[in-house]
């Protein structure tokens, strides 16, 4: 999901209590005991998407998938984060049994037609008892304002963009909402860049984004937004990861047959260094070049040029995005322009 995925990731590891307590049986007590983080977790990278709580008095585990949509893969998604997480736990503490697990897919957006409540993945032979797992489906999209607004945290408010029934009034609510109840500047700030990312999504097409964009007309205000939109550090981070990892894949395919024709490994080996290096490289630019584009679309009213998205990215990489980031927020959109069909000064 890339840049929403980063960003609810980010909330949701500071705020956990609000997004267990949707989830957990009414009227139970529920503590939050911290994210789960072991060795075995770390080999699987994914390692804010399962809380350790106490509800009830009992331990218990609730496992979070963010879906951008409810994929074909998802329940196999769940099924294999499952096992890392099974094997995590009972390798931490050796002898003791394993926390009961729960599994939530919230998903973003998809088709018009109701999203059932639970999915599953089997295992098991079609004309035997059902062994897989089951996992709730949260279709926040299919939720109205109202119902999202009863969960009773503005962690939830985020996706009122996504609701079946949000309206520009709507989100003016929901931003003063924001506003009145964040703790701090910086919690604002988190929460309103989720709330904008989210309206990009638009699973049902109500262009809220640019009325959303209006209610945050304060130039000081913007440049932090913008800074924090998605995080570019981050993200840059994690789409280099996810092209090296994919191209280091491929790489070792490659190498695996060409090592059964010739009974060899180097070429393996070679191949996946030279596949992570131009993965890194390719996911790097992409990124900067989705993130400072939009900066781009903001200031001038249109989406950048294929030359001119070329030279925000070979500026990004030459003098850093911050440069870029700066002028992208500081120049006029004539001065922009002219700044990017200038020669580079290294």
């Amino acid at each position: 999901m890339g840049q929403a995925d980063i960003t609810l990731r980010h909330i949701a590891r500071r705020r956990a209590g609000d997004l267990a307590r949707v989830f957990v049986p009414e009227h139970r007590p529920v503590e939050v005991l911290g994210w789960i983080d072991t060795q075995v977790t770390k080999l699987e990278r994914r390692l804010d998407k399962a809380l350790r709580l106490r509800v009830g008095g009992e331990l218990r585990v609730l496992h979070v998938e963010f879906c951008f949509t409810l994929r074909d893969d998802v329940p196999d998604q769940v099924f294999e984060y499952l096992g890392f997480l099974f094997t995590a736990l009972r390798t931490e503490a050796p002898g003791e049994p394993v926390p009961p697990i729960e599994s939530v897919a919230v998903v973003l957006s998809g088709r018009k037609r109701r999203l059932p409540t639970v999915g599953e993945r089997r295992t098991s032979w079609p004309e035997r008892r059902f062994s897989g797992t089951h996992f709730r489906i949260d279709a926040v999209y299919q939720r109205t304002v109202a119902e999202l607004r009863a969960r009773g945290s503005v962690f939830w408010l985020v996706f009122a963009p996504l609701a079946r029934d949000a309206t520009a009034a709507a989100m003016r609510e929901v931003v003063a909402e924001i506003r009145a109840r964040a703790a701090t500047d910086e919690e604002r700030i988190e929460l309103t860049t989720a709330l904008l990312v989210m309206a990009a999504i638009d699973p049902w097409e109500h262009n809220l984004r640019k009325e959303l964009a209006m209610l945050f007309d304060d130039r000081e205000m913007e440049k932090k937004l913008l800074r924090r939109i998605p995080m570019i550090g981050e993200m840059i981070s994690e789409a280099e990861r996810q092209a090296a990892q994919r191209a280091a894949e491929r790489a070792e395919k490659r190498g695996e047959k060409r090592g059964e024709k010739r009974g060899e490994k180097r070429g393996e080996k070679r191949g996946e260094k030279r596949g992570e290096k131009r993965g890194e490289q390719r996911g790097a630019q992409k990124a900067i070049a989705e993130l400072l584009g939009r900066l781009f679309a903001r200031r001038v009213g249109r989406r950048p040029t294929a030359e001119e998205e070329r030279s925000i990215v070979e500026r990004a990489l030459a003098i850093g995005p911050g440069e870029v980031e700066d002028a992208l927020l500081d120049l006029d959109a004539d001065a922009l322009v002219r700044w990017l069909a200038e020669p580079i000064r290294r």
